[in-house]
């Protein structure tokens, strides 16, 4: 595993593909199951891996951080970038620093909270973490309301982001005034677009940001590596055609749930078990189950 700090060639370099969790019937971590899904990634020329929202470390036990972290260290290519998450509770994030101080991940994404919160409260938590640590962290940015980009610029400028994943939603992702104001104020370089295949044309092209996160990346990591070059090379013809193959599995994620229909995808295209669900997630239905399946396979095979 990779243990140098994230640079922005890194970013550049390769797609970062956002995993599930794959996890045994009594809901414990499946260590070669996951290093099933670590290892199709790394084999389609994708080099960093992000657990968060679709790993459900929203979800995942205290008492289990320290023994997953292990788990993905070990599993991991030695040129691989892993970046687990912490929190999204400040309690939860500040035990976690203790942990991610001891060991070899150069940055960990600091899940975004919901409810109880301020942008001044965010500021100091996130200012806490980075301290305890003793490393940059990664600042994921997932709704309106959250985080200003004021407030972004504040922590980069204060040398505590170590990059940014940007993931708040637009129907065109091309209107994006906080996108916008964001990369004014911050170097695009340290900016990801988080929100997969399909927006990565526009974020990269018009706002200049350095790479995209994808989920459906762990279906098909070579077609995504693929998208990125292309992207890069200013062949948007090609790229059109990638984000076709990729869209009827990210119009189910869209419509069903991102994080629940990722998990079951990569199950159904056999690529690993990920067993059930942490909850407080549950499955897809029968119905839903086909139409993933299809797409999934179809994905693959494409």
């Amino acid at each position: 595993m990779q243990t140098t700090p994230v640079t922005s060639e890194h970013l550049r370099n390769s797609v970062i593909a956002v995993p599930p969790l794959a996890r045994n019937a009594d809901y414990t971590i499946n260590r070669d199951e996951n290093a099933k899904i670590v290892r199709h990634i790394e084999a389609g020329r994708v080099t960093t891996l992000l657990y968060g929202g679709n790993a459900n470390f929203y979800h995942l036990r205290p008492s289990e951080f320290e023994a997953t972290l292990a788990m993905l260290e070990e599993v991991a290519a030695e040129n691989s970038l892993v970046i687990p998450s912490v929190g999204p509770a400040y309690g939860t994030q500040m035990d976690q620093a203790k942990i991610v101080a001891q060991s070899k991940f150069p940055t960990a994404m600091v899940l975004p909270a919901e409810g109880l919160m301020t942008e001044a409260g965010l500021l100091t938590g996130f200012r806490h973490f980075v301290e305890a640590a003793g490393r940059p962290a990664v600042l994921y940015i997932k709704r309106d309301g959250y985080i200003s980009p004021e407030g972004a610029a504040q922590l980069v400028n204060d040398g505590l982001v170590s990059w940014i994943k940007y993931a708040i939603v637009r129907e065109d992702p091309a209107q994006d005034e906080f996108l916008e104001q964001l990369t004014f104020l911050v170097e695009p370089r340290m900016i990801v677009s988080g929100i997969g295949e399909q927006p990565a044309v526009t974020h990269l092209t018009k706002f200049k940001v350095n790479g995209f996160t994808a989920g459906c990346v762990c279906v098909r990591p070579d077609l995504s590596a693929e998208l990125l070059d292309v992207i890069k090379a200013g062949n948007f013809d090609r790229a059109a055609e990638i984000q076709a193959v990729f869209k009827p599995l990210e119009d189910l994620r869209n419509g069903i749930n991102p994080i629940r229909v990722l998990h079951e995808a990569v199950r159904l295209a056999g690529i690993a078990d990920t067993g059930p669900h942490l909850p407080l997630l549950s499955g897809i239905s029968d119905d839903e189950i086909g139409r993933v399946r299809d797409a999934a396979v179809a994905l693959l095979e494409a």
